[in-house]
């Protein structure tokens, strides 16, 4: 028998996999080509060529008992130095190898983080709509989430308001995505400032440490001339997740890292305490050969363009049909408002026309859609035609 702690999360499987997963099977029914699958973040965009070229390297010319071995459970300190120089040079930062923890991604990050803070009870604050698994992972360690509700009429940014009623003595930590999935949108400056000193303030109301907990996967994915605070400059209790998946377009590799800035509160008990959590949650260290491969490749740069260009060519396709879309931002995500109030009648109307979307439920956010953008440019064309058809269903 499983858990009782595991029945609603069997019950309530993510259904951005059950998308995916229902797409290979109807690709194997009507042809890849006919099938136009707009639910998982999996980079379409190939890792770049350094990337291969430093795993062959690695692999030939490295000591292969350090390639396929252990080192300490934070990771490789070269790695971690890079890594640390790398964020110095890009946000004017001073972090040294001691604030970075090495990870199997962004998620592992994320739980490492929640792991080492959170006492049964505490909560969580989220702004909705958010990504699927926060909540997951939140109670993972019996904390509470508290959802801030979307806010569809000011761009998706947070509302203030709401979050000065829900913050509380029980609040340990704030989440947030930028740039954010679903929607697409980046949190400006003038925002994380703003947030930044209604969490100092309510510290020093409360006598409490409240740490903002940055989920980073998409920050190199900003369009035009937006640029993408670094949140640690603006608020010293601030914890950083970050994974190449998307950047490096290494989703598989499970490659990332956290960020413990020294400024913040119990620094030091903080990095042992997290790092022993890296441990312990089951993954011991982040992988060795990627490790090294990041090392080398820390510098290189992930296509932006090739995500704005089919983020361009979706938002003014589907606007031109009478949807209404969210102009994204960055990260590689069409936030679509469903044109019935149930999103999920929508999401099955789309797959009579072979098209997969994620309904917005699924991130907190009823009534909308997420389509993944991260696809072939020749997928989204091929794709129009049929969005055209669905669209007539309803305008």
């Amino acid at each position: 028998m499983i858990s009782e702690k595991m029945r609603p999360l069997v019950a309530n499987n993510s259904v951005i996999r059950q998308m995916f997963e229902e797409g290979q099977k109807m690709a194997a029914q009507f042809g890849a080509e006919n099938v136009f699958d707009f639910s998982l973040g999996n980079p379409n965009v190939p890792a770049p060529k350094e990337v291969n070229e430093a795993i062959i390297d690695i692999v030939n010319n490295v000591n292969p008992v350090k390639v396929h071995g252990y080192m300490s459970n934070a990771g490789f300190p070269e790695t971690r130095k890079a890594v640390a120089d790398n964020l110095n040079r890009r946000f004017g930062t001073s972090f040294d190898v001691n604030n970075i923890i090495m990870t199997v991604g962004a998620a592992s990050g994320l739980n490492v983080i929640l792991k080492t803070m959170i006492n049964p009870g505490d909560e969580v604050i989220c702004f909705a709509p958010y990504f699927v698994e926060y909540g997951n992972y939140i109670r993972n360690y019996d904390g509470v989430p508290v959802v801030i509700s979307a806010n569809p009429e000011g761009n998706f940014m947070p509302r203030f308001d709401e979050l000065r009623e829900k913050i509380s003595p029980k609040t340990k930590a704030l989440i947030i995505n930028n740039p954010n999935n679903p929607t697409g949108v980046i949190y400006p400056e003038s925002v994380i400032k703003e947030l930044a000193s209604l969490l100092e303030e309510k510290q020093k109301e409360f006598g409490t440490i409240i740490y903002l907990i940055s989920d980073e996967p998409y920050r190199e994915l900003a369009y035009g001339k937006r640029e993408v605070p670094y949140l640690t400059k603006f608020y010293a209790n601030t914890i950083v997740g970050y994974s190449y998946s998307k950047s490096l377009s290494l989703p598989g590799e499970r490659i990332g890292y956290v960020v413990i800035p020294s400024e913040s509160d119990g620094a030091q008990e903080f990095i042992e305490a997290a790092t022993i959590a890296n441990r312990i949650s089951g993954s011991v260290n982040a992988p060795s050969l990627m490790q090294l491969v990041i090392e080398r490749c820390v510098d290189a740069k992930c296509e932006v363009e090739y995500y704005e260009k089919n983020g361009r060519r979706l938002y003014d396709a589907l606007t031109e049909m009478g949807f209404e879309c969210v102009e994204p931002q960055g990260a590689f995500y069409l936030w679509v408002k469903s044109p019935v109030p149930d999103e999920k009648e929508f999401v099955a109307k789309g797959k009579e026309f072979n098209i997969l979307m994620v309904p917005g439920s699924s991130f907190a956010g009823p009534g909308y859609v997420r389509l993944s953008y991260c696809v072939s440019y020749e997928q989204i064309e091929r794709s129009l035609p049929k969005f055209a058809e669905l669209a007539k269903c309803y305008f």
